[in-house]
């Protein structure tokens, strides 16, 4: 007996050891083959048919990035409570190594959670966190601009396949229980700049995809790939070409690299079988003179057949835009009563500082409302939905304009709640001077026509809003602490709660109706990343990308 032992402690011979260690290694083979049998169930069990993509709200699964086809991030789950958000605990934390800033939604089925970083793609036990396969590619050299970053959103699930863009704009196809790659499309080609940071989205039977490049003079498309084979469906090109209508905003070969590009996922109605897609700010960026006109289709949200890709109506929020005023944040869709009828909505809270309600079956303009006080580029917005422009705009000596080219928001997700009626997004109090500087387009490097400084002192204000749909007015303001850098956005739930990623390295819930802080969790890492919510063996659980690592949390 060692002099350290309590004397109670059994003594133990040598001649022991060889069955402790047999012992040790039957139990250590049936850990591994009881977890080895507990991945198999679990994996086989992810077979996503179209009827599960139509269920809204999302529950127990949240089968793609915004949860269900309407944009709304709203889930059904309501465990988690304003009464006890505050017992909230981490429950485990996945590190991603070689990765920074993931801006990637968790997607779960049935208790596989998927996450992506750059090129690469995981499946973890929603439960626990263990890695079950992980799916590697190097990130691509050469790239530019955003795609240089290597940003990737997230999967959409269809059956047992796995789908996923590369930083390159190639479209992968995955076997959910392996991770093994089944194909590989390359679907943007033609211009180096070209890139893609988005998640795909799933119709029926077809994947839809689109790029990254709008400031890089590219020509932005929507494509739509057979979910089975990876052969292309149909393309419905942003920017049109000779001939076509829009056409005159694209002398010679200026169609080519007009922007318009849809780095965003769209959203989907089921009744009226229309897809909803957002389009990026024209190129060059801030030089208005090589593309006179409106510059169809940028800065517009388009209303598609996803059968066939035919345009069935447009709006665009900023037309002849000289601002980077994207128009890829979430068309919402929801069904309320809008000033004294019902009406089948899609609501925006636009890059340009204005948030737009619209009739989505046919795209007639209801209303728009401005949510920031920094507002200069335009006086407000016209009966047909057009901006009443002032005379800001950028130039060779530098002009104010507010807001910056980050926008008044951005494309971090907002989210509504059917129980409160109020739409919670993150709005951004920010100027800058914006210069211009003409200059030629060339395949790798940016398209801007130079760019916008801000002025010494001034800073980024972030607040977290709720809007009201049946008052038209602000139902509570919660603003943010820190230097506005995150890109966070947010989740509501039947529970009553809204979950956001705040400027403080915070993941936060607050009180859906009035913004009364309830629970956070320190990170220590910025978020830019949106959240979600999910439920296994009836425990809610909710997670959100922060820095290199995923979060999960929920009650004891």
């Amino acid at each position: 007996m060692n002099p350290g032992m309590p004397s109670s402690f059994p003594s133990f011979s040598t001649r022991h050891a060889p069955f402790c260690i047999a012992l040790l290694c039957v139990c250590l083979a049936s850990l591994a083959a009881a977890q080895e049998k507990t991945s198999a169930v679990i994996s086989a069990s992810v077979d996503v048919r179209p009827a599960d993509l139509l269920v809204e709200p999302p529950g127990a699964n949240w089968i793609s990035y915004n949860g269900d086809y309407s944009g709304r991030r709203y889930s059904s789950l309501a465990q988690i409570t304003p009464e006890n958000a505050a017992q909230l605990r981490a429950q485990w934390v996945f590190h991603i190594r070689d990765s920074n800033d993931l801006e990637v939604t968790p997607v779960v089925v049935n208790g596989i959670m998927f996450v992506t970083a750059a090129n690469d793609a995981f499946a973890l036990d929603a439960r626990t966190g263990r890695e079950i396969w992980h799916y590697s590619r190097p990130v691509s050299e050469g790239l530019i601009d955003d795609a240089s970053q290597h940003h990737n959103r997230g999967v959409a699930v269809w059956h047992a396949k796995i789908f996923m863009e590369t930083d390159n704009a190639h479209l992968l196809c995955l076997d959910a229980r392996s991770g093994h790659l089944l194909w590989d499309v390359a679907y943007a080609e033609g211009n180096k700049n070209y890139g893609a940071t988005s998640a795909p989205l799933v119709v029926r039977d077809k994947v839809l995809v689109g790029t990254s490049g709008g400031d890089d003079g590219v020509r932005g498309f929507l494509a739509a790939f057979d979910a089975e084979t990876g052969k292309p469906a149909w393309r419905f090109w942003t920017i049109p070409g000779p001939g076509e209508f829009g056409s005159e905003s694209w002398p010679g070969k200026m169609y080519l690299r007009g922007g318009g590009t849809t780095w965003m996922p769209g959203t989907y109605d089921q009744k009226l079988d229309t897809l909803y897609w957002g389009t990026s700010n024209p190129a060059p960026d801030f030089d208005g003179g090589p593309r006179p006109g409106d510059d169809l289709y940028t800065d517009c949200v388009l209303a598609l057949d996803p059968d066939t890709g035919k345009l069935k109506w447009y709006f665009q929020f900023t037309p002849h835009d000289l601002f980077d005023f994207d128009a890829v944040e979430t068309p919402v869709l929801l069904d309320a009563e809008y000033q004294g009828q019902p009406r089948k909505l899609v609501v925006q809270a636009n890059r340009n500082g204005f948030l737009y309600v619209l009739d989505r079956t046919d795209g007639k303009f209801l209303s728009a409302t401005p949510f920031v006080k920094k507002l200069n580029w335009a006086k407000g917005i016209d009966e047909k939905g057009r901006p009443i422009r002032t005379d800001a705009q950028p130039t060779a000596e530098g002009m104010k304009v507010c807001p910056s080219f980050t926008g008044a928001t951005n494309w971090y997700s907002p989210s509504y709640n059917p129980r409160t009626h109020l739409f919670y997004f993150f709005a951004q109090e920010d100027c800058g001077t914006s210069f211009l500087k003409p200059e030629p387009f060339a395949e790798g490097r940016g398209y801007y026509a130079t760019g916008v400084k801000r002025a010494r002192g001034e800073k980024k204000e972030k607040i977290l809003l709720a809007y009201n749909l049946d008052t038209r007015a602000f139902e509570w303001r919660y603003p943010q602490i820190g230097e506005g850098s995150s890109s966070g956005g947010t989740m509501t739930t039947a529970g009553g709660l809204v979950f956001f990623a705040d400027e403080a390295e915070s993941f936060e819930a607050v009180d859906g109706r009035t913004g009364e802080q309830l629970w956070h969790f320190t990170t220590g890492q910025r978020m830019h990343a949106s959240p979600m919510s999910y439920a296994v063996l009836g425990k809610q659980y909710v997670a959100i990308a922060s820095g290199s690592d995923i979060f999960t949390f929920a009650l004891p």
